[in-house]
């Protein structure tokens, strides 16, 4: 392996898992069938993929570290359903790599740096999705789950409730990674749905007005609905209730929200 020149590189965000138990779990998690077409982002040293290449159907791996890609070609390339991509994961086009009309199942142990960006690309290609289980850090995945009303309810709670059932499934100590992270992890499964029946239009206002809302998170409604960029409220013609706090609201609240703002502008 030395020949391959692995090494965790810091400024990729690299901590390999070393625990064989924890892979396990995960892989148990995903509840493979010898149908399922996999997506798994950074591979690394193939911890999770020489579970996942015995079960799946076909395997797509996009891997940016170009050290690891030799490795990994040497130690899967006989598997004809393996196909590795050396790319950088956040500038991939999903559409290029997986094949439309299927459900893949999206697996990954992701560097904590880019964890929220690539769940943003998940929801973004949700139609070629089925689910995503993925190692995160324990303070994302607590976030991605939170009820409104939590303090750690926001942005990233309110977009994963709304394009996903969002669960977290366990805890994974620091300690079962090289280098050894600061924080621990977790594993998060989202088996994505057919969101709220939002057209295009009212999506975009849905992002707009939970990131904006939560940018002044401490203020009430009724303020901060009056400084949203490029969209006028007319909060008098709002039948809700504007002295909450965007922490107080739920996912549907957002929902009915975006519709009746979006009424507002015909």
């Amino acid at each position: 392996m030395n020949r391959y020149e692995i090494r965790p590189k810091k400024s990729l965000g690299q901590n390999f898992l070393q625990d064989e138990n924890i892979a396990r779990k995960m892989i148990s998690a995903i509840d493979l069938t010898p149908t399922d077409h996999i997506l798994e982002i950074g591979p690394g040293k193939g911890s999770l993929t020489k579970y996942l290449i015995q079960d799946a159907r076909t395997l797509v791996a996009v891997e940016i570290d170009k050290n690891l890609i030799a490795y990994l070609q040497q130690q899967f390339s006989d598997h004809p359903d393996f196909v590795l991509y050396h790319h950088d994961i956040l500038k991939i086009d999903f559409a290029k790599i997986l094949q439309p009309g299927i459900a893949w199942k999206i697996v990954a142990n992701l560097p904590y740096h880019i964890t929220s960006p690539v769940l943003f690309q998940l929801f973004e290609n949700r139609a070629l999705i089925d689910t995503a289980t993925l190692m995160v850090q324990k303070e994302v995945a607590q976030r991605i789950v939170a009820p409104p009303g939590s303090r750690t309810y926001g942005i990233l709670s309110v977009f994963s409730q709304f394009y996903a059932d969002a669960k977290m499934l366990f805890s994974v100590s620091r300690n079962v990674f090289f280098p050894k992270p600061e924080v621990d992890s977790a594993v998060i499964q989202y088996r994505f749905k057919e969101p709220e029946l939002l057209n295009p239009e009212e999506e975009l206002l849905f992002r707009q007005l939970v990131k904006a809302l939560f940018g002044k998170r401490r203020k009430m409604l009724r303020n901060s609905l009056r400084s949203i960029p490029d969209v006028a409220v007319d909060c008098s013609q709002l039948n809700f209730n504007l002295e909450q706090r965007p922490e107080q609201i739920t996912v549907a609240g957002f929902v009915e929200l975006t519709r009746q703002i979006r009424h507002q502008h015909g």
